[in-house]
């Protein structure tokens, strides 16, 4: 059987692409000044002509203050030709490459019936995946085979993404910043990667991955930065789409559950109706955008064997079932005040409603006694609120603008948690219930600036975080709950920050040189009466510098080398002293002692490019120091593992990803991506503080893994597309273990209907079941080892129209 497994994942090797962003037209703009009196030249004649055989490209005049734009120009040679009566005609060569949406090639100055100016070389970008090779783009809408559900379900699929635990991977680091149209929210978390299974694909445009994130983007998330861009329209009139996707999960028990517990779901129901629309007249645009996701969900299907150091062997399964409302609203208005200025004023509101239903019986070695059994009631409401503003201003030079952002975001936590504990002899119930409201309050100003070979970048940032936090204990009869580590604690942040960039181009080079400075002040302030932890904080000032140099070997050929330092700053979550159960066995809890882990990333780059493909390299290596990880321990007298985050000590992450994308046919392209690399995390000692003092020590760990991702696509006869996906992730460390392969492949199939308009489609995920998540862990005192066999296996339909 697993000779056949490997042989089918070699044969899918070797078989539906990720489209990347298309390229984008740049914006040239100059001035044109009669030499003599420097005065502004009117209605002057400006053609733009390809350098290798003199084609007609495009061509405008100037206005009435001297001044020209050409638009949509594709990176190539040019060479401008510029005519006006009374003097003579010059011709001025123009380079214009990949780094800037706009260029500005400054002032032309005329002189008459006399030689035509030198040279000049000029830069520019286009907005393409790999132009710079820190950032891939990918259209939700090509991803046929995870069509209709999450945004983490879609990122499955995206090359050099992986899904552990519910989180995301870059090159296999959990520490990504996500980012909803180039923001933190609490959507997705403020740090953290919060409520992915949760938004639906349906609202969302494109995601980016930018592997090397420059000064501009603030400097937490060392693996890198996934911004989500959410759908919006601004076509003239009144247009839009509707969409509803059907599914269902589970469809048979994998696994059979340890006696006397309640069912595990199957058949799980799954609904996502969407809208948008966006009414554009004149000066105004308005847009709305609305998502709805209903799921239930095997969340978690878990059986472990724990294995203690005095020789007990305890069996248990840990089942999870979890049903999901969740609710996006996004609407706002664009106001076009006159030609250089510009307003957007915008809202988003979301609503998750989550209740899980779960059991966990313990059992003895053969299961033929059951020592008790747990089940729980989990629910939790998440609702967040945002508002935006934006101003900006255009100055006459095409691309020189500044930008205005305030940003306003609410966001509660609103959980209550039942459990009751049947022992042989007596049963007892507990509960808790957590109410934590966070404010954030973003002020960003952003000055861009065009120059003849490339442009420069500035700004500042302001953020100021609130996160008030109660947990109130509600123990039962026979409780095991801490009463007294309930109570109360606030959160503060405040980060003001600044930043400049300059990027520059020629034929032959480019060159982007950052630097960001951020001030960091946290203050965790915890109720006095806290039976173990006091309050804590703290703060630094730091440079986070980003620097990349790339030499074109010719126009189909590039080489580049990335550098930069970042930082992953414990989120609230990873201090939060109030413990929570994970299990009946294992409780996680917070650490106020956190601090920050800072890393160097270095990366090494390459690409080729050729009519219908190509390929893409990177060898990278990173090293962080005071590595932010959970450890597991069992305290002094007690069977309960704690789960504590620590600064575990220097880790480090070396590694080689292969992109290769090619159209093989007309109706059949590929893209490979595959992903090695080493992972280390050196040996260290730390103190778990909880519930009473006690050391853990642990050896190096490290190991080399990687991953792989096959998608074909197919653009077959009748305005039908299909896709097909293999993925294969290998063996990987974890804090304290190793988790082994896993396997799946995906199938979609999609129809275009009604004259484009509308559009048919059929996915199914993990096709062959095969996607299960084995565990090893080694902790103090005991070891583990699981079987996760969670909801995989998906079948959805969806139908979509455009008006």
């Amino acid at each position: 059987m697993q000779a056949k497994l490997i042989s089918t994942v070699i044969f899918f090797t070797f078989l539906i692409s990720y489209s990347f962003g298309q390229n984008k037209g740049v914006t040239i703009s100059g001035l044109i000044k009669g030499k003599a009196d420097l005065s502004a030249l009117s209605y002057v004649n400006v053609v733009l002509k390809t350098e290798k055989d003199s084609a007609f490209v495009t061509g405008t005049v100037t206005n009435e203050e001297g001044r020209f734009t050409l638009s949509n120009i594709k990176p190539n040679n040019y060479y401008f030709e510029i005519s006006f009566i009374g003097y003579a005609t010059k011709k001025q060569s123009i380079y214009v490459g990949s780094l800037s949406d706009f260029l500005d090639i400054a002032t032309i100055e005329l002189e008459e019936l006399i030689t035509p100016l030198d040279e000049v070389v000029v830069s520019a970008k286009q907005d393409d995946v790999g132009s710079k090779m820190e950032k891939k783009t990918f259209m939700v809408e090509d991803n046929i085979s995870q069509s209709g559900g999450s945004v983490l379900q879609t990122m499955q699929n995206l090359p050099g993404v992986t899904v552990q635990d519910g989180k995301v991977q870059l090159r296999g680091n959990d520490k990504v910043t996500i980012l909803i149209d180039n923001k933190q929210t609490s959507l997705t978390g403020f740090g953290s990667q919060s409520g992915l299974d949760n938004i639906p694909a349906s609202s969302i445009d494109k995601i980016e991955i930018i592997n090397n994130p420059s000064s501009k983007y603030d400097a937490n998330g060392n693996a890198g930065i996934i911004n989500i861009v959410m759908k919006k329209n601004n076509q003239e009139g009144f247009n839009g789409k509707v969409g509803f996707t059907t599914g269902i999960g589970s469809l048979w028990v994998r696994q059979e559950n340890l006696p006397t517990i309640r069912p595990q779901y199957t058949f799980t129901p799954k609904i996502n109706p969407s809208v948008s629309f966006n009414y554009r007249k004149d000066k105004v645009n308005v847009f709305f955008q609305g998502d709805y996701l209903y799921t239930e969900t095997l969340n978690k299907n878990e059986f472990v064997t724990r294995s203690y150091d005095n020789g007990d062997v305890i069996n248990s399964q840990l089942k999870r079932n979890r049903n999901t409302h969740f609710t996006t609203v996004k609407s706002g208005i664009d106001y076009t005040i006159n030609n250089q200025n510009s307003l957007t004023i915008s809202g988003l509101f979301g609503s998750e409603k989550i209740i899980d239903r779960g059991d966990q019986p313990f059992f003895n070695s053969d299961n033929s006694e059951r020592y008790r059994l747990w089940q729980f009631l989990e629910d939790e409401l998440k609702t967040t609120a945002m508002a935006t503003a934006s101003y900006q201003h255009k100055f006459k030079q095409a691309g020189h603008l500044f930008n205005i952002g305030l940003n306003y975001t609410f966001h509660r936590e609103d959980e209550k948690y039942f459990y009751d504990n049947y022992l042989p002899s007596k049963t007892g119930t507990d509960a808790f219930k957590l109410l934590s409201d966070e404010q954030v309050y973003d002020f960003n100003f952003d000055y861009i600036k065009p120059l003849k070979y490339g442009r420069i970048e500035t700004g500042v940032k302001l953020r100021n975080r609130n996160i008030p936090t109660n947990m109130q204990f509600i123990p039962g009869v026979n409780s095991v709950l801490d009463t007294n580590a309930g109570g109360w604690a606030t959160y503060k942040e405040l980060i003001p920050a600044i930043y400049g960039n300059y990027i520059f181009e020629n034929k032959k080079w480019e060159a982007e040189l950052g630097l960001r400075i951020e001030y960091v002040k946290i203050q965790y302030d915890v109720n006095p009466n806290h039976n173990t932890y006091s309050s804590d904080g703290y703060n630094y000032t730091q440079p986070f510098p980003n620097f990349r140099l790339a030499y074109k070997i010719n126009d189909n050929n590039k080489i580049s080398l990335f550098y930069n330092r970042r930082v992953d700053r414990p989120n609230e979550v990873d201090i939060r002293i109030f413990p929570k159960y994970d299990d009946a066995e294992i409780i996680k809890v917070g650490n106020p002692a956190l601090r920050p882990q800072f890393t160097n990333s270095f990366e090494l780059g390459y690409k080729t490019s050729w009519g219908k493909g190509y390929f893409y390299s990177a060898v990278y290596h990173r090293f962080a120091k005071g590595t932010i990880t959970r450890i597991s321990s069992i305290a002094p007298n007690s069977d309960i593992v704690y789960a504590i985050f620590q600064n575990a000590g220097r880790s480090y992450n070396t590694g080689l990803e292969i992109v290769l994308s090619q159209e093989i046919a007309k109706w059949y392209s590929i893209n490979l991506n595959i992903n090695g690399y080493h992972n280390q995390i050196n040996a260290f000692s730390v103190e778990n503080k909880y519930p009473v003092p006690n050391t853990f020590t642990d050896e190096k760990q490290e190991i080399i893994s990687g991953n792989f991702k096959l998608n074909n696509t197919f653009h077959l006869p009748k305005n039908i597309d299909a896709q097909l996906t293999a993925i294969y992730l290998a063996p990987d460390i974890i804090p304290q273990g190793r988790i082994a392969q896993r396997f799946s492949l995906d199938i979609g199939i999609k129809k275009s209907v009604q004259k484009g308009k509308g559009e048919l489609f059929l996915n199914a995920t993990d096709i062959l079941n095969t996607m299960i998540i084995k565990k090893e862990i080694q902790g103090n005192g005991f070891n583990y080892i699981s079987s996760d066999y969670y909801e995989t296996q998906v079948i959805r339909l969806g139908y979509n129209y455009k008006f």
